[in-house]
């Protein structure tokens, strides 16, 4: 196993990437380039170094061997940030990530994804199935993703500074002032998108082939949704994360702990 000094777990300068629309992408990389590479994709609101540098994820991928590459979502972090719902669509975030993969000339790569991340993720297993051999979906929502965020409060809210009533909303506008450089008319522009590209939807057909871990909180209102999901899934296992709700369960050391191991199989076949 190898040792993850402090000073390469912490957040370099991001490197862009230009995707097919014309909108940078902030990339950040650790570890050996010749190592097995994981693919990190947060959740809304967030950012590589909220979701996956504060909690120990990058610490302990690299300590397993992993070289990690991991990037702001459009809206998010230090990537662009437009204000049209259409920039938004879920083949769109999925595309981003095989740009990504692509600018660092990245064959295959595992892939964990948290809540937006995964609800990514589950596209990316599939329309780029031949590159992700195994898969880490946490937090994934069986419905679609901010459905219960009402946007016309939020809207007013940019607008005209009306205060926002309804109290789903005031937590996830609560999320949104937790990680600095959010911007709000960016994320409104996030959930109108997720709302018009649907839900993750098995009676459709499509599910991911490969071995996917679904993990949840135990106190995640989404569970029930997240373990349907995985019952649709052929080669998927289920890890309800202990004591946890959807906003820490990243942190989880239970929730990394059996992603590693899960992750590990991979290398472990044939």
């Amino acid at each position: 196993m190898n040792s993850a000094p402090a000073a390469l777990t912490v957040l370099p300068d991001p490197q862009f990437v230009m995707v097919g629309d014309g909108h940078r992408i902030a990339t950040y990389t650790w570890g050996d380039v010749d190592a097995p590479t994981v693919i990190v994709v947060h959740g809304f609101a967030s950012s590589t170094k909220d979701n996956w540098v504060a909690t120990g994820w990058v610490r302990d991928l690299l300590r397993a061997g992993y070289r990690v590459l991991g990037l702001d979502q459009r809206g998010h972090g230090q990537s662009d940030k437009p204000y049209e719902g259409r920039d938004y669509d879920i083949r769109t975030l999925a595309s981003d990530v095989e740009a990504v993969l692509d600018a660092y000339l990245v064959d295959t790569a595992l892939y964990v994804g948290y809540s937006l991340g995964a609800r990514v993720g589950w596209e990316v297993a599939q329309d780029f199935a031949d590159r992700i051999p195994r898969v880490v979906l946490g937090g994934v929502p069986d419905g679609v993703p901010l459905g219960r965020l009402d946007i016309d409060q939020v809207r007013e809210l940019i607008d005209h500074g009306t205060p926002v009533q309804d109290p789903v909303t005031q937590n996830y506008l609560a999320l949104t002032e937790r990680v600095g450089g959010n911007d709000l008319r960016a994320l409104l522009a996030i959930a109108e998108g997720m709302r018009a590209s649907g839900k993750a939807d098995p009676d459709l057909g499509r599910v991911p082939q490969q071995p996917v871990l679904f993990a949840t909180g135990s106190r995640d209102g989404i569970i029930e949704g997240s373990r349907a999901l995985s019952a649709a899934t052929p080669q998927a296992r289920f890890f309800e994360i202990p004591d946890r709700h959807h906003f820490n369960a990243p942190g989880s050391r239970d929730f990394r702990a059996a992603a590693l191991a899960f992750l590990a199989e991979e290398g472990q076949q044939g």
